[in-house]
């Protein structure tokens, strides 16, 4: 009798089913990164609106130095939005209380109490950078340089008309007002969602995205939230680690150079419109000398009041600071960070001689002009640059001690664009060139380019 025959291909196709259902129990579930997910949900209505509270901050310098570290290390140990709130409250506090300082020291205590808390606002750009994706950070970023314009074109303009009528104190009140509101505006501020992630608080940050993929109307990636725990941050010794030693050092020569040419711009601009120095017109001897009344004594003041037409011309200069952003926005973004600086520092460099020219008010303000835009382009890119090379263990920090480099070069300013200038206007503007010669070459010799790269979440 015959046997039945066999049925290979049954057999093959049951082998094949069985290990179909093995390998789709095995499988594991789908996972995703903050960085997934932040590229995921993309740009929309939640980072407009983070850039419009966030762009409402200005600066102070020896408070801001002082404290502007500290507030980096505790804002990668407990959080960005913990940090940037005290700022505010602080600043706007002490900001309100120096109008009614009795004495001049009483004043510059409460200024250097509103620098401490303004140190802070730095917070405000790691948050952005934090949650805008990568292909936008280097558009929108140097866009916040709108809101500081616009600051400065307020204050100057607040200035021209309270000064001469009410007084300096009520300035200074009025100037307060939209910092103590913006306060208000912290309910929508929430915590960077890598710093919540990286501290092991992943349903907050899970939230906190879910809450910014709705605001955009764009969807989260498939499967679960996965980032490394990490224990160690907000230490110093990580920003001189071999890694990053060389990057760290170059970005606070940097810094404390922009701050230096930035601030002597502005404070250069004020000494040639006080004293006229425009082409030698009025040697120091024809300088109108101001006596002070009797209750503030009779020290001789070599400067007079900025009169109608000064206002105008600081304004025109401070325009200035928003005219190369387009150009600036583009070198940024096909020439990269680093030689996007390079360039923006080296013909700042050329323009601080061109100030040596002889030439009449109109071409002094047509090179002051130029020159505000050039070191607003510079500051725009190092601020880019020190929130992108960081990890987030450190980003904060980083940013902090930049800040605080940043004050000290702020703080030299004076001394040269109003002292030695007073001396010798070739001996400063020589100084101030050769500066940003060194930053130059800092910034072209940088190791890391951030164009492009996502943000490191650990070291």
């Amino acid at each position: 009798m015959a046997t039945k025959p066999t049925e290979p291909v049954t057999i093959l196709s049951l082998r094949k089913l069985s290990l179909g259902t093995t390998e789709t129990q095995i499988k594991e579930p789908k996972m995703f990164t903050v960085e997934d997910a932040v590229e995921t949900i993309g740009f929309g209505r939640f980072h407009i609106a983070l850039f419009l509270i966030m762009g409402s901050t200005g600066m102070v310098f020896f408070g801001y130095m002082v404290f502007s570290i500290l507030f980096g290390l505790l804002a990668d140990r407990y959080g960005r939005w913990k940090i940037l709130l005290i700022s505010f409250l602080w600043g706007a506090y002490f900001s309100l209380l120096t109008s009614f300082a009795p004495s001049y020291i009483w004043f510059v205590f409460l200024r250097t109490m509103v620098g401490c808390g303004v140190s802070g606002h730095s917070q405000g750009l790691i948050i952005k950078t934090e949650f805008l994706p990568t292909k936008y950070r280097g558009y929108m970023l140097p866009l916040s340089q709108v809101f500081w314009l616009a600051g400065s074109l307020l204050i100057i303009g607040l200035a021209s008309v309270i000064i001469p009528t009410i007084g300096w104190r009520w300035l200074i009140r009025v100037a307060s007002i939209p910092g103590i509101i913006l306060i208000m505006a912290f309910k929508f501020i929430p915590e960077s969602a890598r710093f919540n992630v990286s501290t092991g608080n992943t349903p907050a940050a899970l939230a906190t995205l879910e809450r910014i993929a709705k605001m955009n109307r764009a969807v989260m990636p498939e499967g679960k939230l996965v980032e490394p725990v990490l224990e160690k941050r907000g230490r110093f010794a990580d920003l001189l680690d071999a890694k990053y030693l060389r990057t760290t050092l170059q970005i606070w020569v940097i810094w404390l150079g922009i701050s230096f040419a930035y601030y002597g711009v502005i404070l250069a601009s004020a000494e040639l419109l006080e004293r006229d120095l425009v082409c030698g017109s009025k040697s120091d001897s024809e300088v109108v000398v101001t006596q002070g009344n009797s209750e503030e004594g009779q020290s001789p003041c070599h400067c007079h009041l900025f009169a109608p037409s000064d206002y105008q011309t600081m304004i025109i200069s401070t325009v200035g600071e928003i005219a190369l952003n387009p150009l600036n926005i583009l070198g940024i973004n096909f020439l990269g960070r680093r030689l996007s600086l390079s360039i923006t520092m080296g013909c700042t460099a050329l323009f601080f001689l061109l100030l040596n020219i002889c030439t009449s008010s109109a071409g002094l303000i047509g090179f002051l002009f130029v020159l505000r835009a050039l070191v607003a382009a510079n500051f725009n890119t190092i601020y880019i640059y020190t929130a992108e090379v960081y990890p987030t263990t450190m980003r904060a920090l980083g940013m902090g001690t930049s800040g605080s480099l940043c004050r000290i070069g702020a703080m030299v300013a004076p001394f040269i664009s109003q002292v030695l200038m007073s001396a010798s206007i070739l001996g400063a503007l020589c100084l101030f060139s050769s500066v940003c010669v060194i930053c130059a070459i800092s910034a072209f010799t940088l190791p890391i380019e951030t164009k492009g790269r996502a943000l490191q979440q650990i070291k």
